[in-house]
């Protein structure tokens, strides 16, 4: 009878047909129905909400290319190929970093990759073997801005190397990337046991006559109800990311500027973002008084 149909009608009901076989198949046909599902698996149970917050990074790092979270260029902690070893060692204890660009007079001009195990023999003064940095370097991976976040990691797993230097198109070093900004992006923040910021400790801490530690983290309202002050939020959330801003660029450990008669001096950052701060409040003011 179906036959019988015009065809016109014939697809409006094979078109019905499929939307109901799909309903009761509950099978997702594109990345917003796959969201729904996993969205209504953690409400009944199903997964737990961080399950469902690592499959959600999964989807959004397929979207991403490189240039949207490499460590930028200026952020790089490069070393000289000149270098002593003692000004390595120097460098590698300063940075807590593992793995270190090498260059030759400037970014962009990658000699190769220095892994700080490999400068172990060398610490304790009793190696053999003279210290020659450019024998001990690793090759240098080097990948485009616009390569695909979820295709290089692939690469980082199957060829057993944690660390790419970023390049625009015209060749020049733009950042770099390690499989842990990748990872970082599915799983969230990675920490380790020494890392500054604890979730232990006190956001804002009293350490003298006007001056506290407080966490670079810290809310802006916590602040300004801590202190009196009247710091708006409308364009920042965080303490860290108001002082970020003043300095017009990250700043590094003992950089310090002055916002409205309060003293900010970075105490501890690494190369994404700031984690420790000091606060020196002006000597002249009552500690619950501060304007803006």
């Amino acid at each position: 009878m179906s036959d019988d149909l015009p065809p016109s009608s014939s697809a409006q009901k094979r078109g019905w047909l499929e939307k109901v076989t799909q309903l009761f198949q509950g099978e997702p046909q594109n990345r917003e129905d796959l969201v729904e599902v996993i969205q209504d698996a953690e409400e009944r149970d199903v997964i737990t909400e961080d399950t469902r917050e690592m499959i959600k990074g999964v989807l959004e790092v397929s979207d991403l290319r490189v240039r949207d979270i490499m460590i930028p260029r200026a952020q790089i902690v490069a070393i000289q190929v000149t270098n002593t070893v003692e000004e390595v060692i120097s460098t590698v204890i300063g940075s807590a970093h593992s793995r270190f660009p090498v260059v030759n007079e400037d970014k962009d001009h990658i000699e190769g990759i220095l892994l700080a195990k490999d400068l172990i023999q060398y610490g304790f003064n009793n190696s053999e073997t003279p210290f020659s940095l450019p024998e001990i370097i690793r090759p240098a991976v080097v990948v485009p801005e616009s390569k695909r976040v979820d295709v290089l990691l692939k690469e980082f797993r199957s060829q057993r190397y944690h660390m790419a230097i970023v390049v625009d198109e015209y060749g020049g070093v733009s950042g770099l990337i390690t499989i842990e900004d990748i990872l970082e992006e599915i799983v969230g923040e990675i920490e380790d046991e020494f890392d500054h910021d604890s979730s232990d400790d006190l956001e804002i801490r009293k350490v003298g006559n006007k001056v506290y530690m407080i966490k670079a983290l810290t809310e802006i309202d916590d602040f300004n109800e801590e202190f009196g002050t009247k710091f708006s939020d409308e364009e920042f959330d965080t303490i860290g990311g108001m002082v970020s801003h003043a300095f017009g660029h990250l700043p590094e450990r003992n950089e310090q500027i002055i916002i409205n008669g309060i003293e900010f001096k970075v105490i501890s950052a690494d190369t994404r973002r700031l984690i420790q701060l000091r606060v020196k409040l002006p000597d002249d003011c009552q500690e619950d008084e501060l304007e803006d």
